[in-house]
């Protein structure tokens, strides 16, 4: 299961980020990347993605390796499930926003805000996704590595949606932002409103 899980990771990582970068960059001549302007915060951010995103790749290399781990059998074609529907529903999420997809905030720029589609149950269905097939990939390969990694992403996707997030939209859109969060769950529908 080892094997499979590195190949969901890096399918992924593949479409994740690479297609839909490709997409942005084919329809609006933009990447959708936003790495100027950094603050504290999304310094942090970035260094716990990057470490979460290099342990959740290592779970699956340390199983290969032979290193210890949970290894529960009856949890790896459900994470795999899982793991491939976050794919799907990563992307589905992304292709939703249009050309107002972005990595990353870039202070100064105006987006449309996306209240439709996946947006119209949780404010946040990207991150969601990303999670849920980070958690999928973890249950294939339950080791320690994989497990920190999950841990990792979700304290940064925190910290990215409240510190950083958050405030540059309701900066941005005020009111509207605000009404949409008050009736919108952050990651799951009805659970983080406000």
């Amino acid at each position: 299961m080892a094997v499979t899980a590195l190949a969901v990771f890096t399918i992924w990582a593949l479409v994740g980020f690479g297609l839909r970068a490709w997409i942005q960059l084919r329809s609006t001549g933009d990447t959708g990347f936003r790495v100027g302007g950094v603050t504290g915060a999304q310094r942090a951010v970035a260094a716990l993605l990057a470490v979460g995103l290099l342990c959740c790749a290592a779970g699956p290399v340390a199983a290969l390796a032979g290193l210890g781990g949970l290894d529960h059998p009856a949890l790896a074609f459900p994470g795999m499930v899982v793991a491939v529907c976050g794919i799907a529903a990563t992307l589905a999420a992304q292709l939703s926003m249009g050309p107002s997809w972005r990595v990353g905030v870039d202070p100064g720029e105006r987006t449309h805000l996306v209240t439709d589609g996946p947006f119209a149950h949780v404010r946040n269905p990207i991150y969601t996704a990303m999670l849920a097939t980070l958690a999928g990939l973890a249950a294939m390969t339950p080791n320690l590595p994989s497990l920190v990694g999950l841990a990792l992403v979700l304290l940064a996707i925190e910290v990215q949606v409240r510190a950083v997030e958050e405030p540059h939209l309701r900066r941005i859109h005020g009111v509207a932002y605000t009404a949409y969060a008050a009736r919108t769950g952050r990651f799951l529908p009805a659970v983080g409103r406000g």
